[in-house]
């Protein structure tokens, strides 16, 4: 194994810096897809046993037959709160009990009446609630359809591509196991395993005639051998999705925001890899999985939640595919009558259908109804939505002091600084390098007495040590994951030969968590939080670079668990961190692998970029996919985790990071130090405002991530979101939205001298918030750039607070007072919230918050608050309103229990009101807007 893991360091070390697909499968190398795939449309043998349906209040069940082996299923139909239906589909009588998914849904959805409209020998038609809905149950062959008045919203089966792979005894294993089988029911009764198995030996009457194909009962790839011990176990439904061109989501992949017909090559595939250093624009499974696709149109938006754990491939087609913009202008000039069409298969290795349709009708519904299923994103401490600096590795303790004197030195803020896996004690998590990291509590204090955190790298491969205590502890208590004979599971990775916790067991969890608190996770501090790599599970000696599927997870086998893996890693980890204070304070953990629910705890980034132009691109669409799916606190690394940035590329990728929810400088032990300030004053200067810009909006990126906590919307968003009718941004995905107020199109091609950015909405105005030029929306809007410009747009009718004493870390800047920044729209009032609270604690969960909404209106500023139960006291207050799009006032008054005149500066387009005077009128404006309280405050100050 040794040379294994030795050729692999040096292809990470060297300079071929190139994904080797030859590592990764395609469709026609899984046997599964292969197979699935290989299913004709049309052809279904599935038909529904109407004799069989049972209707109560909550729930349909309905038996169906495959004609062509006689076996049945079970099919389940929930109607759901939020105008959402649940389709699940089993064996009747498995070979033994088949996996599904626990620990995602956050309860067991809440159901709603079902309803009977009518019934005869070709189905049935179930009333679904409100606006006419109703879904339609088609006996022969089966097929559901799901309609609004006369609107098909969706159909399942409507190709015929149902696949359900039975479990089943091998062929050649058959008359022993049958006759041992027979042997041990007469021998001992009690043994419920053989009672169950007896019976479907025999009803499966041309089961023996079934072809077996190859990969059905093992598998091999490259030097890798799959023993599927419990044979073929597919399963497969199609989703036909009239008047739909456009759709999204099923992150990970380094592709368009929307997503691509798959016709002419392999699916999307879902399935966590370690990639090395990914190719873009190709459907190639990365390190998370989301199996989550939404789709839109101008009248409707729907979702697609396929609760399935294993891997998976998602093929897309389309009817209007291929067709140019003058083929489409051609039909509807000619009169077509074809409607626009997209396809879906799903193809999952094992376990059971369990899909959940969202029908919207808005974008905002299906977050919502999503959010319901599987949580919300967690509300992060606010200093983790600040700057974060990174690279694999500082060296050591003076390394890490050097680099904090020297963003104080260049007057650049940041929050966390980050340690990779070399501070460890050879790999061994949980420990420092007693050398190099000799006394951590004394560089963690030296951090906290500035305000700022830590992160340090936490992976799950244990290295194999009899002398580490963390590896003792779990072989002890049997928490590793066991090999196909029964043995602990070992791979390779960065530890060398290293052991995977089963973080499937809740008590493994337990676990993990309690190494967390201070007195077992020696050297830590409360200021340090943690990074989860390589939880795919990564395996360097192993398939794919992963783990065997024939692993077993007590009852479970790898194959069925897989993509859950980094979701329990995470969730662990973040359990872990509040566990240690007690409850009280919110954890930062960010995750590289990740799955359905995942954002419940914490981060992910968008794992080993590449320092190229295309890799800069690629972390929109790749955020913007992720926030759809409930994921908001994404970011990549910033200037490419592999190789050197330009100068002009580096500084980009500031300029576009300041811009994302999660803002991560990162780079490759192998790459030269990429610190801010040794590109030369005049590139110093650009990052370090960018950084500063990002600073300044930590009160709006705060509120956003509340909101997100409260509701489920992503805080990156694309912008059909909030313009869901307009077609000019179904495809956009070079600029975005941050909440609904800001909108950013960066700068990501070199030498550019401009961009062209799309404004959207015919009532709309935006403002340029370096420039507050004003400009009319639905138009696309040349903008000539300079190395210093960042183009960034605040739509008329919003109000956003801001924070614009700069300080050396988010901390700093807690008592700070606010400017408010009101952009006027004639057609409409400008509204906009600002939320407070500590920053850190749950005690928000307490109703220790203020959350107002602003409003100016009429030449009125005003505020409402939003929770008049919440308490919350801050030193901070409003200091300054600046408006935008504002005729010139005679006077401005602030209104109190009596009557204060404010001073006002006159700018064209541009009003800028400053505080109150005398100092107690402040105090009152406070006071109106956000119940001060004159608390302590210590080293506000920058140095």
């Amino acid at each position: 194994m040794a040379p294994v893991l030795a050729f692999w360091l040096v292809l990470c070390l060297s300079g071929t810096w190139a994904v080797d697909r030859g590592n990764f499968k395609t469709c026609d190398q899984s046997a599964f897809c292969k197979r699935q795939r290989a299913l004709k449309p049309g052809e279904s043998p599935y038909r529904a046993l109407l004799e069989t349906m049972e209707l109560t209040n909550t729930r349909l069940t309905l038996q169906l037959i495959n004609d062509n082996n006689k076996v049945r299923l079970l099919l389940e139909l929930y109607r759901l709160q939020g105008n959402i239906t649940r389709v699940k589909i089993n064996e009747l009588k498995p070979l033994k009990p088949r996996y599904e998914v626990p620990d995602v849904l956050i309860r067991e959805p809440p159901t709603e009446p079902l309803s009977l409209l009518s019934q005869d020998d070709n189905g049935v038609v179930l009333s679904l609630g409100a606006e006419s809905q109703r879904v339609i149950v088609s006996a022969r062959p089966f097929r559901l359809d799901i309609m609004e008045g006369r609107d098909v919203l969706m159909s399942l089966n409507s190709r015929g591509l149902l696949a359900f792979e039975h479990l089943r005894m091998r062929k050649d294993t058959f008359s022993y196991k049958v006759t041992s089988t027979v042997a041990s029911v007469w021998d001992n009764i009690k043994r419920p395993l053989y009672v169950t198995v007896l019976p479907l030996c025999f009803q499966t009457g041309k089961e023996e005639e079934e072809k077996v194909e190859d990969g059905m009962w093992e598998e091999t790839f490259k030097s890798h051998s799959d023993s599927k011990p419990h044979g073929p176990s597919a399963i497969s439904l199609d989703f036909s999705l009239p008047g739909v061109e456009h759709v999204y989501g099923i992150p990970e992949h380094a592709d368009t925001l929307r997503l691509k017909t798959t016709d002419n090559g392999d699916p999307y595939r879902l399935y966590n890899l370690d990639v090395f250093q990914y190719e873009l624009y190709n459907p190639m499974a990365l390190y998370g999985a989301v199996p989550v696709m939404l789709a839109h149109n101008a009248k409707r938006t729907t979702g697609i939640f396929w609760l399935n754990a294993a891997e998976t491939w998602v093929d897309i087609s389309s009817n209007t595919a291929g067709k140019t913009v003058f083929g489409k202008m051609l039909d509807y000039v000619q009169g077509s009558s074809e409607t626009p069409q997209t396809d879906v298969r799903w193809i999952s290795e094992s376990g059971i259908i369990d899909v959940f349709i969202m029908l919207g009708p808005t974008p905002k519904d299906v977050f919502s109804q999503y959010a319901s299923l599987t949580g919300t994103q967690a509300f992060p401490p606010l200093a983790a939505l600040a700057y974060h600096q990174c690279r694999w590795n500082y060296n050591d303790q003076e390394d890490v002091q050097s680099v904090d004197a020297g963003f104080d030195e260049h007057d650049i803020p940041y929050d966390f600084i980050w340690l990779d896996i070399e501070h460890t004690d050879g790999k061994r998590y949980f420990t420092w390098d007693p050398h190099k990291f000799a006394t951590p509590k004394e560089m963690l204090q030296g951090i906290m007495d500035k305000k700022r955190k830590m992160v340090a790298i936490v992976d799950p491969h244990i290295k194999v040590d009899s002398n580490y205590k963390i590896h003792n502890e779990i072989r002890s208590r049997g928490f590793y994951i066991k090999n196909k004979d029964g043995g602990d599971y070992e791979g390779w990775c960065w530890p060398g030969s290293a052991g995977y916790p089963d973080f499937t067991r809740p008590d493994m969890r337990a676990w993990w968590a309690s190494m967390f608190a201070y007195d077992q996770y020696e050297g830590s501090m409360e200021n340090l939080y943690t990074w989860n790599d390589m939880n795919e599970p990564s395996v360097f000696n192993g398939p794919e670079v992963t783990m065997h599927k024939d692993a077993t997870h007590g009852a479970w086998e790898h194959r069925d668990v897989h993509n859950l893996y980094g979701l329990y890693v995470q969730m662990a980890t973040a359990d872990g961190q509040i566990q240690r204070s007690g409850g009280v304070e919110r954890p930062f953990v960010l995750t590289r692998a990740f799955f359905a629910g995942s954002q419940r705890y914490g981060a992910v980034w968008t794992g080993d970029n590449a320092a190229e132009w295309d890799h800069l691109k690629i972390s929109i669409p790749m955020c913007l996919s992720l926030g759809l799916v409930g994921i908001s606190f994404c970011g990549a690394d910033v200037g490419g985790f592999f190789k050197s940035p330009s100068t002009e590329l580096l500084v980009r990728w500031y300029q576009t990071g300041a811009y994302q929810p999660f803002f991560r400088a990162h780079a490759h032990l192998d790459t030269p130090r990429r610190e801010p300030w040794l590109f030369g004053p005049e590139n110093t200067a650009l990052i370090r405002d960018a950084v500063r810009q990002r600073y300044t909006l930590l009160p709006y990126w705060y509120q956003q991530f509340y909101l997100a906590y409260h509701t489920g919307q992503p805080v990156m968003r694309p912008l059909w979101v909030e313009y869901p009718q307009d077609p000019a941004t179904f495809a956009l995905d070079d600029e975005f939205l941050i909440g609904r107020d800001l909108l950013v199109h960066p700068v990501t091609e070199e030498g550019a001298r401009g961009v062209t950015a799309y404004l959207p909405g015919k009532d709309e105005v935006w403002f340029d918030v370096n420039t507050f030029q004003k400009h009319n929306g639905a138009q696309n809007l040349y903008i000539p750039v300079t190395m210093s410009s960042i183009p960034v747009f605040q739509r008329g009718g919003s109000i956003i607070p801001r924070k614009l004493r700069v300080r050396r870390s988010s901390s700093c800047m807690e008592h700070d007072p606010y400017t408010l920044y009101v952009a006027l729209n004639p057609q409409r009032t400008a509204e906009g919230e600002i939320y407070i609270d500590d920053g850190h604690t749950f005690n928000y969960e307490k109703q220790e918050f203020i959350h107002r909404r602003l409003m100016f209106a009429n030449n009125v500023l005003s505020s409402v608050n939003l929770n008049p139960e919440a308490r919350f006291t801050t030193r901070s207050w409003i200091e300054r309103v600046v408006i935008l799009g504002a005729s010139k006032p005679s006077k401005v008054t602030l209104k109190t229990a009596g009557e204060c005149r404010i001073s006002f500066t006159w700018k064209t387009s541009l009003l800028v009101h400053s505080h109150c005077r005398p100092q107690w009128s402040v105090y009152a404006y406070c006071l109106f807007l956000m119940w001060p309280v004159m608390n302590s405050c210590t080293n506000r100050s920058q140095s």
